[in-house]
């Protein structure tokens, strides 16, 4: 990002605070709400066409067949940190990105958005200026982005950490306590109990390194993962659940670069797109403070999951009109670019969700 970038997390109109009781049990389900009916399809976020190598118009066996044959080719020529920046998601689409970091998880979801093309810091324009969100207002300084992080081309994007990270840059800091270091990050530890109710959901990250010539899995590193409940709130912040520390949670990268949380689906707070918030730590004893991290980013989710989880689940009901009232092109972190962001998503209300992101660093 730009050192020019203030990115506070906005609040156009207040969340209805959720509570949540230990032990509760999964969502219940309620009719489809009519109000997702009134989103009309031309006032949804554009997705803009991306450019495909001419190559593939040589060919018709499909972009499964041919892409890993450009890549493997454009590869030879170009060397793979080039061949990320010239093409990454933004221009070969995440089927390019998978095969060009050589990930097993080559299936993408039909809901997930390709996205506007990322471009570099210096390139991207300033975003609205906002703050706040749910329970508060703005974080100050700790909710920018850390403009001194520099981010090369195929990189994820440096993003705010938001007002509410809970990782001692404003204040609390769960990263110090034991017993952050979980998988199932739905339930509070230590000496809180609650439970957050939503649409279960399988957080999946590859980690990768793009510093040298080469594509290199990030094996040992540790994030960060934290995000909202069903209600757009946040554990340690929020009114009525300052105590609680649910949604939050470390994770270190296995042999394949890979970290996974179990956690709810996100709700839709008032003026922010639904998202997680995730920091990267180059291993687990420097994921204890904020100090540490080398980068810090949001992940988006794709429209039409989140129509499919707030229209017909209890206690999603605010989200339905927050989300209509907001679009990736106007969220104050995604509308400069979202496509390295954008997380691949696949299930359903019943069986629940699994959500993929592939983070190179």
């Amino acid at each position: 990002m730009s050192d020019s970038q203030d990115r506070d997390e906005t609040t156009s109109g207040s969340t209805t605070p959720g509570s949540t009781t230990p032990g509760s049990t999964g969502p219940g389900r309620r009719p489809r709400n009519r109000a997702l009916a009134r989103l009309r399809r031309d006032e949804r976020p554009a997705q803009p066409d991306h450019a495909i190598p001419e190559e593939l118009e040589d060919h018709d066996l499909g972009l499964s067949e041919d892409l890993p044959r450009i890549v493997r080719k454009q590869e030879q020529a170009l060397g793979r940190r080039r061949l990320l920046a010239l093409g990454g998601v933004g221009a070969l689409g995440a089927t390019g990105f998978l095969a060009a970091c050589s990930s097993d998880d080559s299936t993408s979801s039909s809901a997930s958005s390709s996205g506007s093309a990322s471009s570099s810091s210096s390139d991207r324009p300033e975003p609205p200026d906002g703050g706040g969100g749910p329970g508060g207002d703005g974080g100050g300084d700790a909710a920018q982005g850390d403009s001194s992080v520099e981010v090369a081309d195929g990189e994820i994007p440096e993003e705010t950490a938001g007002p509410y990270p809970g990782d001692g840059s404003n204040g609390a800091n769960v990263l110090s306590e034991s017993g952050i270091v979980r998988s199932d990050i739905t339930s509070s530890f230590g000496d809180a109990s609650a439970t957050a109710e939503g649409v279960p959901v399988t957080v999946r990250m590859k980690i990768y390194d793009l510093s040298g010539d080469d594509v290199e899995l990030l094996e040992g590193a540790a994030v960060y993962l934290w995000h909202c409940d069903a209600q757009g709130n946040y554990s340690m912040y929020s009114e009525g659940i300052t105590e609680e520390n649910y949604l939050r949670g470390v994770q270190v990268a296995d042999s394949d670069g890979y970290v996974e949380f179990t956690s709810i689906f996100p709700g839709c707070y008032a003026g922010r797109w639904p998202h997680m918030h995730f920091e990267i730590y180059a291993d687990e004893d420097s994921a204890t403070s904020y100090t540490n991290k080398m980068r810090t980013s949001q992940l988006a989710i794709p429209q039409a999951i989140c129509e499919e989880v707030y229209g017909v689940v209890d206690g999603y009901d605010d989200s339905v009109a927050n989300l209509a009232n907001i679009s990736l092109d106007s969220d104050n972190v995604f509308s400069d670019g979202y496509s390295l962001q954008m997380a691949n998503v696949t299930g359903s209300v019943d069986e629940g969700y699994t959500i993929k992101l592939n983070v190179p660093i």
